[in-house]
């Protein structure tokens, strides 16, 4: 009996859903409602635009929509998230099934799949192993070149959809792109730029018109969100209006597939490992990031361990179920949010919805025309490039404004994959950098007070016969010869320094290396008849060092509490 608390608080951390279930009110279930009923309507058009966007077939982004929200639902951290199909994890797909090594062994149903699959196992994994926190390691200006560039690489794969185009695969020669112009499709053309224009008015001037019109939140969120599905609906309407031929869904099976968990050879899933690693990573980084907006705004907690367990069992669902990567979509969680869900009861409404629609009315998906398609994925895609981004980080950090056009710039010239990889690599070189070269102050004393602040900005005291140094950051193998050059320069232009203080403020740690040729330091100081010591250490620090002899070697040196103490002892004549 004693252990039926823990054992009750462990489950509940596993199965979030039990807990706010427990206090689950009729209010939150008409909110949750409500943004499930919008939160569905936008899944039909956007499942089917990003499966057709990763170059798969229908149904399968709406699968996608079903089993994986709901697995994710009952382990999910994020109240308000929703899971789903998503454009960047879309093109990566692409980008995959595209690659020469994969593309030669067909079937890019089942290599979607094992991707599926192999990114689930690969978040599992990563909670297994207590790696939540690896979402640290990708920078902002990273994830926004990454996502800009994938973004123009999305509109670029669009754009010819939407004018009715073919593009040619005879390289850069131009009697080859002339013959683009003999592809217009006027009649793809109007469907195209009518979606394009109905769903940009169903943003910000439909909004604007409904407040005007003094219309309540709730409902000016309901039928703004509707733009999408009334696009399909009229685009599709418009496509036998034409009676011509042009690109269109296509079949797309009514009910669900068998689950199944046999989904092609070793060789396959060695081969679409790599793209799943990337996959797994972005998905979880894109998923956390949205999931803490909207827990921002409400004072909840995100998990980021159990977001890992959350997402990978949704992405080993969306394989089992016949569906494509899935992740936190940040379009579709805003309108989830803003559409009023409490929990993550929306998510199992909108999927309960689209299950209904794909046993029911599948056959209605099948003349869509991927024009209308391509207009969605443009409108939710181009918010996402964020050139004037640059500038802004370029001017704060040199070296971040370097990572984030070095991503953007990889994405779109050497891949998707490359493009992250180049940026992660600069972020860690720029990191190391600045950890190497240490910001050190000389410091003085402020007149009348007990405060030090740097020369070079304060007036202050000082002291022929002692140095003051303020080193901020903790010493390593890293950065220990720097602040070695940095003290005997500073000993070259001072000639009758006879006490060195090391202030250790903003130190909170000195590794091995570093602590070696502290001890040599010291040792060449006195060997001049100067003494080093040191102040305001923190305590692990100086656990640490009396571990070694260190402090017997400092001897005369002394440890000092405040630097203040110090200077009383040290700066007499």
């Amino acid at each position: 009996m004693p252990h039926s608390k823990p054992n009750n608080s462990r489950f509940i951390r596993l199965f979030p859903i039990v807990g706010w279930l427990k206090s689950y009110t009729r209010e939150e279930f008409n909110g949750d409602l409500f943004a499930g009923i919008i939160t569905a309507i936008l899944l039909v058009p956007q499942g089917i635009a990003y499966a057709v966007l990763a170059g798969l077939p229908p149904q399968l982004g709406l699968y996608a929509s079903i089993l994986p929200p709901v697995l994710y639902a009952l382990l999910g951290t994020s109240r308000t998230l929703s899971v789903g199909p998503v454009s960047i994890a879309a093109i990566m797909i692409a980008s995959a099934l595209t690659a020469p090594e994969i593309s030669i062994l067909g079937n890019p149903v089942q290599s979607a799949l094992i991707l599926s699959a192999e990114s689930g196992i690969i978040m599992l994994l990563m909670a297994l192993l207590r790696m939540g926190g690896l979402v640290n390691f990708i920078s902002h200006p990273v994830l926004t070149g990454f996502t800009s560039g994938a973004a123009l690489l999305i509109i670029g794969s669009q754009l010819p959809q939407l004018f009715g185009i073919k593009m040619p695969s005879c390289g850069l020669n131009p009697a080859c792109f002339s013959a683009i112009f003999q592809t217009f499709n006027i009649a793809v053309m109007l469907i195209g730029f009518s979606a394009l224009g109905l769903l940009v008015f169903f943003g910000k001037p439909i909004v604007f018109i409904l407040k005007k019109a003094g219309l309540p939140v709730p409902l000016i969120t309901a039928i703004s969100k509707c733009g999408p599905l009334l696009t399909i609906i009229l685009a599709t309407l418009a496509v036998s209006y034409f009676n011509q031929e042009m690109a269109v869904v296509g079949h797309v099976p009514s009910g669900f597939p068998a689950l199944n968990i046999n989904f092609g050879s070793i060789e396959k899933w060695r081969l679409l490992l790599p793209y799943s690693g990337f996959i797994a990573l972005i998905a979880y980084v894109e998923s956390v990031a949205i999931a803490k907006v909207t827990a921002n705004l409400r004072g909840e907690k995100i998990a980021p361990n159990q977001e890992l367990i959350a997402l990978g069992t949704a992405n080993l669902a969306a394989a089992i179920s016949g569906g494509m990567p899935v992740a936190g979509g940040f379009s579709r969680t805003m309108v989830n949010f803003a559409a009023g869900a409490r929990t993550q009861m929306a998510m199992l409404i909108a999927a309960g919805l689209l299950a209904l629609a794909v046993i029911f009315f599948s056959p209605w998906f099948e003349n869509i025309p991927k024009a209308a398609l391509a207009a969605i994925i443009l409108v939710a895609i181009i918010p996402l490039v964020k050139l004037s981004n640059i500038a802004v980080t370029w001017r704060y950090d040199r070296g971040d404004g370097i990572a984030e056009i070095a991503t953007l710039l990889g994405v779109l010239v050497y891949g998707i994959e490359e493009g992250i990889t180049l940026g992660i690599i600069l972020t860690l070189i720029s990191h190391l950098r600045k950890t190497s070269k240490p910001h050190i102050a000389v410091v003085g004393r402020l007149p009348g007070s007990e405060h030090y602040r740097n020369i070079k900005r304060h007036r202050v005291e000082t002291w022929p016969q002692l140095l003051l140094l303020r080193v901020d950051e903790s010493i390593t193998f890293a950065n220990i010869n720097y602040i070695e050059e940095f003290i005997n320069a500073e000993l070259r232009q001072q000639q009758d320094i006879k006490h060195i203080v090391l202030i250790f403020t903003s130190i909170s740690d000195i590794d091995t290396t570093a602590l070696e040729v502290l001890e040599n330091l010291n040792q060449s100081l006195q060997a001049s008849n100067m003494t080093l010591h040191i102040s305001e250490a923190k305590g692990p620090v100086l656990d640490k060092l009396e571990k070694t002899d260190f402090i017997e070697q400092l001897k005369p040196g002394k440890v000092f509490f405040h630097t203040e103490d110090a200077v009383r002892e040290l700066a007499r004549p």
